[in-house]
């Protein structure tokens, strides 16, 4: 089963650069930095599959031992953006695999996007670019959301669940659909959910406005330093009639879905940002066995990223 990328050509009018720029825009333009998860720590380790991997994918990228090349962020373009924030996403960006079966994989911290269409992205973006006092219309973006209801989920979402105190206890999710095939040739749509290994609870808000506005980059480099940060990299598994094409909505029930562990990740050493700086972690990377998820968003993120790398050099 093969998904590829749209072609430049048949994605929607709302261009690729457009987007980036409003990415930017809404961070306040800092200059050379990501379009989004700015700030961030680069690490490294090594992924570890189960005995069950082949049951999903036959993709060497999660049925082999591998390096592993990782980063931890924190969302939007501000790389200044503080840790304390408990309305912004927490990324995980890895990638696994040798150079000649090489996987990409991209997850957050929330189990939805903002935007079903780039068409909306655009707009939602759009909506919140400070004006000339340094703030957002809010009318507009009230607006906007009572239009577009759907792209309240990820916020709704993010409001629900606590700040964590550590990158190394966030679970963090794939919003997207990605149509997986086994070592007996099985077709299937799976989610990526990187779990941590050994849950930690989230603090209180009184607890979290008494840390420092890096404390998530510090106690990460704390914790790799003395020891070493596990995840369990997870395939929940799809049922019949899931949606596939829209990422602002979970598939039914999808908490309590059968999921299946495709091996460990143990980040074991830090490395200097320049090693995850100077290329982008392109989703479009996936070593035969995972295939392109159907949906529009996936579709822009490769050439958005290599716009955004572009715009940062």
């Amino acid at each position: 089963m093969s998904s590829p990328d749209l072609p430049r050509s048949q994605l929607p009018t709302a261009t690729l650069v457009a987007i980036v720029d409003a990415l930017k825009a809404v961070a306040g333009d800092p200059p050379r930095g990501r379009a989004s998860f700015a700030k961030g720590r680069c690490v490294r380790g090594t992924y570890v599959p189960s005995d069950r991997a082949e049951e999903i994918t036959r993709s060497r990228s999660f049925t082999r031992p591998s390096r592993v090349l990782a980063r931890f962020s924190v969302g939007r373009g501000d790389p200044n953006v503080a840790d304390t924030d408990n309305l912004v996403l927490r990324g995980l960006s890895l990638r696994l695999g040798d150079i000649h079966h090489r996987s990409d994989m991209l997850a957050q911290s929330a189990p939805v996007h903002f935007a079903k269409t780039l068409d909306q992205m655009l707009a939602f973006l759009e909506a919140r670019i400070p004006g000339p006092d340094g703030s957002p219309d809010m009318e507009r973006v009230k607006a906007f959301s009572a239009a577009n209801p759907e792209t309240l989920h990820q916020a709704s979402y993010i409001a629900a669940h606590p700040l964590p105190r550590s990158f190394a206890g966030t679970t963090y999710w794939g919003v997207h659909s990605f149509p997986v095939t086994n070592s007996s040739g099985e077709t299937r749509f799976i989610k990526f959910k990187v779990a941590p290994v050994g849950v930690e609870v989230a603090p209180a808000k009184s607890e979290v406005t008494a840390k420092s506005a890096n404390f998530l980059h510090d106690d990460l480099e704390r914790r790799v330093t003395s020891g070493d940060v596990r995840f369990s990299v997870m395939a929940l598994l799809d049922r019949p009639g899931d949606p596939t094409m829209d990422v602002t909505i979970r598939w039914p029930d999808e908490d309590n879905r059968e999921e299946v562990r495709l091996g460990t990740i143990v980040i074991t050493g830090l490395e200097p940002d320049e090693t995850c700086d100077g290329s982008v972690f392109n989703p479009a990377n996936l070593a035969e066995g995972v295939a392109h998820p159907p949906d529009e968003i996936f579709a822009a993120r490769s050439a958005a990223y290599a716009i955004s790398l572009a715009k940062r050099r």
